[in-house]
């Protein structure tokens, strides 16, 4: 073997979030991540990170990839906050799903944006209703299904091979509208919407890949053939871990 050529390694993937069987979500990852090496080939070395533990500088530096997974209200909102951070910051690819997407928009608008105030209603509920960033859903997603229409040329479409799909939510709070051209002017787009013009999916174009999106992705089928955004993680992450060799 030649010494100046090391073997490819085993990407790495912080799952941020409070682990627990009683959602459902947690309990289909290690599913996900079954099929996505035996089917795919795309073995992933996934690491469990507690929303408390993600509060330490650098928990999540050295992954290949992070994922901001359902489970809200989280343990500790700074936490979730600082691993969406850093990926955003570090270029590691991300995904958010459900309170990850929640997140990924309050962590942008905070610290980007300049909307120090930014709340989330669900973590604040106390919070002044003109900073309210995540506010209560008018109707409840919860155990909802309903289609989501994609921007043409975006990540959200090239992943999903798609310009239309179906997705199951189980949220009862989202993105209140009269931030959003705030968060727009500073670089996110807004590429995923439901038939009535909801905000469903967030992208930067300027990262490598991060992506969010307000419904959940691991409960599409039965985790044997895994959503294409998870998918498309898996291989954004494959593609990190060879060039980050080290």
């Amino acid at each position: 073997m030649n010494p100046t050529h090391s073997l490819p390694r085993t990407p790495r993937i912080a799952l941020v979030g409070d682990r627990s069987p009683h959602v459902r979500s947690h309990v289909r990852v290690p599913v996900l991540l079954d099929a996505l090496a035996e089917r795919d080939g795309l073995a992933l070395d996934a690491y469990w990170v507690p929303t408390g533990d993600a509060e330490a500088p650098g928990a999540v530096k050295g992954f290949d990839a992070v994922w901001v997974l359902p489970g809200s209200p989280y343990a500790s909102e700074a936490g979730a906050l600082a691993a969406i951070r850093t990926a955003r910051e570090d270029g590691i690819p991300f995904l958010g799903t459900c309170g990850g997407f929640q997140h990924a928009l309050l962590e942008y608008a905070r610290d980007v944006c300049g909307l120090t105030g930014a709340a989330h209603a669900e973590n604040d509920p106390t919070a002044d209703e003109g900073d309210l960033l995540i506010a209560p859903l008018a109707c409840s997603l919860v155990g909802h299904e309903g289609v989501v229409r994609v921007t043409p040329g975006s990540l959200a479409e090239r992943a999903l091979g798609a310009e239309r799909t179906t997705e199951r939510y189980h949220c009862d709070y989202g993105p209140d509208s009269r931030h959003l051209d705030t968060l727009r002017a500073h670089g996110m787009r807004f590429t995923g919407a439901d038939e009535e013009g909801g905000i469903r999916i967030a992208e930067l174009p300027s990262h490598p890949f991060f992506l969010a999106a307000l419904f959940q992705p691991e409960l599409a089928g039965d985790g044997t053939r895994p959503h294409p955004l998870i998918r498309a993680l898996a291989v954004a992450a494959a593609k990190h871990a060879a060039e980050h060799p080290a």
